[in-house]
């Protein structure tokens, strides 16, 4: 069984969701938490077919019809990933090519240890270039621009790594 996250993994996700999810409350995209399954077929492929399941850290999801009781059905339109050292390498190559591949409109790298988030935005099809911001001050979700998400306070309680 693998360990759990660290605490400043989950201070950092819990921070995000918290923002997140007080912002949506009066529209109609949502946002949820990991743990939840997001399925990711492969066109009209049957539930019981999909291969692709993760688990994402943030998830936020603007088309209720691919919510149900599993989870998410479809791709979000926008994913945090907050890197632990254990799963850095893999998000920040399978996955970021995985979610590039299936359409996820934005796809955040938040690195607590660094303290810097890494944004990609899909711009036909395909991520470029990312935007690399530190973890102070504001950034705003490109696709959500009503999404702020504030660092200051949640940075100011990350533990110094050296």
């Amino acid at each position: 069984m693998s360990p759990s996250p660290d605490l400043a993994h989950q201070d950092v996700a819990g921070e995000i969701y918290r923002q997140t999810a007080n912002i949506l409350a009066a529209h109609p995209c949502r946002a949820f938490i990991a743990p939840v399954d997001v399925r990711l077929p492969k066109q009209d492929e049957q539930d019981e077919n999909i291969d692709t399941v993760v688990q994402l850290d943030v998830i936020v999801v603007c088309d209720s019809s691919k919510l149900d009781r599993l989870g998410i059905r479809g791709v979000p339109d926008w994913v945090v990933e907050v890197l632990s050292p254990s799963t850095a390498s893999h998000d920040q190559t399978k996955k970021r090519s995985l979610y590039e591949g299936h359409g996820v409109r934005e796809y955040w790298l938040v690195h607590p240890i660094d303290r810097v988030v890494t944004v990609y935005c899909l711009v036909n099809g395909e991520y470029g270039k990312p935007d690399v911001y530190e973890l102070r001050g504001e950034t705003r979700i490109k696709i959500l621009p009503d999404i702020v998400i504030q660092w200051d306070k949640l940075a100011a309680r990350l533990p110094v790594y050296y």
